[in-house]
């Protein structure tokens, strides 16, 4: 299966993840690799 992922930059720094298709998956991290 493939999901689309979003990586937004967050406000306060870091990035927040979440994947659309899937109701309430959401993670975040301090850079992109540790978010993901």
């Amino acid at each position: 299966m493939k999901f689309i992922v979003v990586l937004d930059p967050a406000k306060e720094g870091g990035f927040n993840v979440s994947i659309p298709a899937l109701d309430g998956c959401f993670t975040q991290g301090e850079n992109e690799e540790e978010a993901l």
